[in-house]
């Protein structure tokens, strides 16, 4: 009695941290269209401004938890450069896309680089991950295709670039032991990339304080603080499970643009999230560790 009572306070415990992840990963969409739609803060200005705030809230939380059991980072500057790329590219897309495009790309471009990655590593795929990653393929190259209501192909470009940049991230970080020693460090070496960009885009810098605001909000709140409860949601839930609830990110960020920015849904939207979403959820749930090439 006593075990099953504590079991399901686990899986409250793990469903509930997930939930605020997961809002915490589609606020970084809607506060960085926010911002940047609105022209409240240029691109650079806001990215720069995003990763002090959560290199800040990284130190702090980590010299309030740590315990100093943490083994030896692994952070590295090619991480960092992949957490620089991804924040620049995410910022300046979101001057053109709307909230939940973004997110579909972004998301979309994340799960479809990690597949392949696996795919280019040996992995032998299922025919149901061939039939999910082609689905997917589809529904982004409709997303994208030109016509009256395709989203602007260079903001469609960055934010393809910004979710290929995470793919990279994330895989690089594979096998951390002290998570959140690693994406600490990782988000202050990002610091100097974006000091150089923001000295280049130096004249064209314009920063109201609500524009400033939005970007310490996202860095602190929905990236810091997100990331460190991700961590600890990533204890109670397989891998598969993980990939696959994360494909809940783009509707909670496209319910957020059409309630805080008035954002319109389009049938080429609709469409195209069934089929990435659901394709990648068809890929995911066929993937199985440790099927590798065997010629």
């Amino acid at each position: 009695m006593i075990a099953t009572r504590e079991a399901s306070t686990d899986r409250l415990r793990i469903f509930l941290l997930t939930s605020l992840a997961l809002l915490a990963f589609a606020s970084n969409s809607v506060l960085c269209r926010m911002a940047l739609g609105a022209d409240t803060i240029d691109a650079a200005s806001f990215t720069t401004i995003r990763l002090i705030s959560g290199a800040v809230m990284l130190v702090l939380i980590r010299a309030i938890f740590s315990k100093g059991s943490e083994t030896a980072s692994r952070a590295s500057w090619r991480a960092a450069l992949m957490l620089f790329l991804y924040a620049i590219a995410f910022s300046f897309a979101y001057i053109s896309l709307n909230t939940g495009t973004g997110a579909l790309i972004l998301f979309g471009a994340v799960q479809l680089t990690m597949i392949v990655a696996g795919l280019m590593s040996g992995e032998r795929p299922r025919p149901t991950e061939w039939l999910g990653l082609t689905i997917a393929l589809t529904g982004l190259v409709y997303l994208v295709f030109p016509g009256l209501t395709a989203p602007p192909p260079l903001g469609s470009v960055l934010m393809a670039i910004a979710g290929i940049a995470w793919g990279f991230y994330s895989l690089l970080g594979r096998g951390s032991t002290s998570p959140l020693a690693d994406t600490t460090n990782n988000f202050v070496r990002t610091l100097p990339f974006a000091a150089v960009v923001s000295l280049v885009m130096l004249s064209d810098m314009s920063a109201s304080s609500k524009g400033v605001l939005l970007a310490v909000l996202s860095g602190a709140l929905a990236s810091g603080v997100g990331y460190v409860i991700w961590y600890a949601a990533l204890r109670g839930l397989t891998a598969t499970r993980a990939a696959t609830v994360q494909l809940a990110v783009p509707v909670i960020a496209a319910v957020g643009g059409v309630i805080l920015l008035s954002e319109d849904i389009s049938i080429r939207l609709l469409v195209s999230t069934i089929l990435i979403l659901g394709g990648i959820g068809l890929a995911v749930s066929g993937y199985r560790p440790g099927t590798r090439r065997t010629a």
